[in-house]
């Protein structure tokens, strides 16, 4: 009875955190998710840093804004970039929606004949769904504008959030080891640096597998002669940084401009192309650019995935795998978590026994354990 009446407490105790966790960050989110985000980037800038440091001898403040000058001349190079290919399709906007006009009439017709449902229903449903639309404008138009001025704010915050951690790096370290007994101190100083190290492979490993995803997809498309096939490669290779979900969001958009541009039959090379992709993507890039680094199961990479949507959107959808990876980390050094970590990592294969043979005088084979 006292161990049911002392597991309740516990039970309630740790639901009530999680519940709090949960509500400080959806309230906190402004702050909470560059900050995280920054902690991420001055983790993959780290070694820029040092390098600065230890080559030029240069002072920490200088080397810091050395290393953050480089991060945004990368990101502002990719947006530019990103920029050009938008302007071509906005350039072609007129032709776009023209061929768009006959692909969707030949769909027509072939919804006619195949549903047996006449273009005026097709078009009242079209005309009821319009109206819908145009009455929602002011409210999209107000929506893209927050989601801009947000997305500004983000990058700032960002910004000042990584140049802060890599300055006081080492003030953060010595508080870490501070706040723990001295007996923990080592523990601690393993887990920073294993946390250090794990997720700065992670970080570098995914660029290298959105670069090579955006190859292929450019190369494929080329090949097929889709048109905006740059575009199409930059699109998949940034959403195919979520996890699972970022592949298809970019299919969908990459059927939807081919439609519009060369008509329903490339469409479903398309989709084969993206399948192809996505099938090389989880079975040889994946293990062999990004490696086994985050050894997190399928199950609760999926769970994160929509918790950190359903919290922060696609910021979190992009969070949760590096933070369940910390996570996972904490929780195989220290002892009453251990089964956490075991919950959340791989299925470990037993080990085969390994035979060992000799030879005796008699020259028989005899095993031996």
């Amino acid at each position: 009875m006292k161990e049911k009446l002392s597991f309740l407490p516990k039970l309630a105790l740790v639901l009530f955190c999680l519940i709090s966790l949960t509500y400080i960050a959806i309230l906190g989110q402004s702050l909470l998710a560059p900050l995280l985000f920054s902690f991420l980037m001055a983790i993959l800038l780290l070694p820029v840093g040092s390098f600065l440091e230890q080559r030029f001898k240069l002072k920490r403040s200088l080397s810091t804004i050395v290393s953050v000058i480089l991060m945004i001349a990368v990101i502002s190079g990719i947006i530019y970039f990103f920029g050009n290919q938008l302007s071509d399709l906005w350039a072609d906007w007129p032709l776009l929606k023209e061929k768009a006009s006959i692909s969707y009439h030949e769909l027509q017709k072939w919804i006619s004949s195949t549903f047996h449902v006449n273009s005026e229903k097709q078009l009242a449903y079209l005309n009821d769904s319009t109206e819908k639309a145009l009455a929602t404008s002011a409210t999209i138009v107000a929506t893209t504008l927050a989601t801009l001025s947000s997305t500004l704010l983000f990058l700032g915050f960002t910004l000042l959030f990584t140049f802060f951690i890599l300055n006081y790096r080492r003030v953060l370290f010595t508080f870490l080891t501070s706040v723990f007994k001295e007996e923990h101190k080592e523990k601690v100083t393993e887990i920073v640096s294993q946390i250090q190290y794990i997720i700065k492979k992670y970080i570098i490993g995914l660029f290298l597998q959105m670069l090579i995803v955006t190859v292929l997809i450019i190369a494929i498309l080329s090949l097929l002669g889709v048109k905006y096939a740059v575009l199409l490669g930059l699109v998949a290779g940034i959403f195919n940084v979520v996890p699972y979900l970022g592949i298809f969001f970019a299919l969908l958009i990459s059927c939807l401009i081919t439609f519009a541009t060369a008509g329903a039959g490339k469409v479903l090379l398309v989709l084969i192309a993206f399948v192809g992709v996505h099938a090389v993507d989880g079975n040889v890039l994946m293990p062999l650019v990004v490696g086994s680094k985050v050894k997190i199961n399928a199950l609760f990479a999926f769970i994160g995935i929509v918790i950190g949507e359903m919290i922060w959107g696609i910021s979190g959808m992009f969070l949760c795998i590096p933070y369940l990876a910390m996570l996972k980390i904490i929780f195989d050094r220290v002892d009453t978590l251990k089964p956490w970590g075991i919950l959340m990592g791989e299925e470990h294969k037993p080990d085969k026994k390994k035979r060992v043979y000799r030879i005796t005088k008699k020259i028989k084979l005899e095993e031996k354990d």
